[in-house]
């Protein structure tokens, strides 16, 4: 099994959809990429930690690649907006990969690069790659709240 760490928004849409994924045995959701050390949610969505609202993907490398992971991160968020993905805003929201080795960095860079030069963007990509950091799992409630909640997307806002 390998770990994979995306931001993509609101984790808790991007969590259902990387659940979703054949291959993937668990994701949970949690902040990374901060300085502030076991932050809670509250924490978090004051701007004053750093951390990202993220995703950790626990994932079988025989039944799925990193790539096709990368192929559902691109899809399932704008990549092009800093700080921001639909009516939520703030730094947590930040479109970010955290990669735990350096075929992941490479894979990503790459991936990046080809989805920039896609066309399928009007504006450039401004995902950051960086390496994983700590990951801190975020309060139980916020655990499959989709699922909890008979929900199939994010439009609760």
């Amino acid at each position: 099994m390998k770990k994979a760490t995306f931001g993509a928004g609101c984790f808790w849409g991007v969590e259902l959809a990387f659940r979703n994924v054949e291959g993937v045995s668990d994701v949970a959701v949690g902040y990374s990429g901060g300085s502030f050390p076991d932050p809670t949610y509250r924490d978090v969505c004051s701007g004053q930690t750093g951390h990202a609202e993220v995703v950790e993907v626990d994932y079988d490398p025989a039944k799925v690649s990193f790539e096709k992971l990368l192929d559902v991160f691109w899809s399932i968020h704008d990549p092009t907006t800093p700080n921001r993905q639909g009516p939520d805003v703030g730094t947590q929201y930040r479109s970010a990969i955290f990669t735990h080795d350096a075929e992941q960095e490479s894979a990503a860079r790459a991936s990046k690069a080809a989805a920039d030069a896609s066309g399928r963007f009007r504006r450039p990509i401004v995902t950051e790659i960086t390496p994983a950091s700590t990951f801190y799992r975020a309060e139980e409630y916020h655990q499959r709240y989709l699922e909890k909640h008979g929900r199939a997307g994010c439009s609760i806002h």
